[in-house]
């Protein structure tokens, strides 16, 4: 979808590149590229976009699906995996030209206690994006993220941990010691994710395991909920 052929909706609220320069970003190349784009997405655009997002009884990131996803939404997906939009990004984090990567979208309404534990990303991946779609989160560390100077510890943060807000943008390059993770939480997170990943043939092993994932948790996601529920705060499962 391009912005000529979007609905007729107001469409002043979807990101540009200019918005990468907000002076509240946090910008670090050491120990690894990474970014923070406070309101990348206004605050006002909330109560239109979020009836627009799919609804998850599952925990976790799933493949995103178009028809599943209302105009607005689908918009933003279009803006944030546009070329040129892509192309910005990546000079953020010094990648050549990545628009010519496959993208691969997943969405997450749910996290539950298994979730957030220290790891660096697949090799499969050269870039993640993740864009936060709560209008409020509780004044706890749960469920916001940190970038990590250590592997084993989710303390060595790099930089304050980021709440999972509504427009905050957070991105990385995946590198060997790009460590991130987030405590544990329970209950609902909205979080657009954007992989731009190494080929087509690595997107669809992904699309098929997401899609097996979601399938598996509907059956069982009793056994999903108590699977790491008395996880250590430290856990990671590194790539």
């Amino acid at each position: 979808m391009n912005a000529a052929a979007l609905p007729a909706f107001d469409t002043d609220w979807l990101p540009a590149a200019t918005h990468l320069l907000n002076p509240a970003r946090t910008l670090r190349h050491e120990p690894f590229d990474f970014i923070v784009v406070p309101d990348l997405l206004p605050a006002a655009s909330a109560p239109a976009l979020l009836p627009d997002y799919p609804h998850f009884n599952e925990a976790g990131f799933f493949p995103y699906t178009p028809q599943q996803c209302g105009p607005r939404f689908n918009a933003l997906v279009a803006a944030l995996t546009a070329p040129a939009f892509a192309d910005a990004l990546g000079a953020q984090l010094n990648i050549e030209r990545l628009s010519q990567y496959p993208t691969l979208v997943t969405l997450c309404g749910r996290m539950n206690m298994r979730h957030g534990t220290i790891h660096t990303d697949s090799r499969s991946k050269v870039a993640t994006a993740l864009l936060y779609l709560n209008t409020s989160w509780p004044d706890t560390s749960a469920g916001c993220l940190r970038f990590l100077a250590d592997a084993h510890d989710i303390d060595a943060v790099l930089v304050p941990e980021i709440r999972p807000l509504f427009g905050t943008l957070a991105m990385f390059k995946r590198a060997d010691n790009s460590f991130h993770g987030h405590l544990p939480c329970d209950g609902e997170r909205k979080v657009l994710q954007i992989a731009w990943v190494v080929s087509e043939e690595a997107k669809a092993r992904k699309t098929r395991r997401g899609r097996f994932s979601r399938l598996m948790k509907q059956l069982f996601g009793g056994f999903d909920r108590r699977l790491g529920a008395g996880r250590d705060r430290n856990a990671g499962h590194l790539d």
